[in-house]
């Protein structure tokens, strides 16, 4: 029997076939920040459709809740906006894992919960405050990078 990691392997290479032939995302970057966030941070994928969070940490005893966006960069623009988060369910930090074209972990960052809410909620912007995203480099600025290559 293969394991997810074989499995997810094959889903990259098909994502970036089937982006090659159709200029379309797949719509699996979501997917593969999850797994590979959980692989890297060393944290517990919950059941899909989890109210609110997508991953569970244990630090000294607590249970800490995690929120995983991913965002994979393209040929022909950057990073772009920070996926979509909801602040409408409890969870503790929001991890953001960045792409490469080929789906490779390129960084994670992390934010913790009041940070993210705080930036969300700032009038003056509709992308903030009505599609609950930022740019990337507001989400870096109220975080701090927890991955990158160098850190293996």
């Amino acid at each position: 029997m293969r394991t997810e990691f074989e499995i997810l392997e094959d889903v990259k290479t098909l994502a970036i076939e089937y982006y090659n032939v159709t200029e379309k995302p797949l719509g699996v970057t979501g997917e593969i920040a999850e797994f590979e966030a959980a692989r890297l941070l060393d944290l517990h994928l919950t059941e899909a459709h989890s109210e609110g969070y997508d991953a569970v940490r244990v630090t000294g005893g607590k249970r800490q809740t995690v929120q995983i966006k991913g965002r994979r960069k393209g040929k022909r623009r950057s990073w772009g906006m920070v996926p979509s988060i909801n602040t409408d369910k409890a969870f503790y930090t929001v991890v953001l894992v960045l792409l490469t074209e080929g789906f490779a972990v390129h960084e994670i960052w992390e934010a913790p919960r009041r940070a993210v809410v705080d930036t969300l909620d700032k009038p003056g912007s509709t992308a903030r405050n009505e599609r609950r995203a930022m740019p990337m480099s507001k989400f870096k600025s109220i975080g701090h990078r927890v991955w990158s290559p160098a850190s293996k």
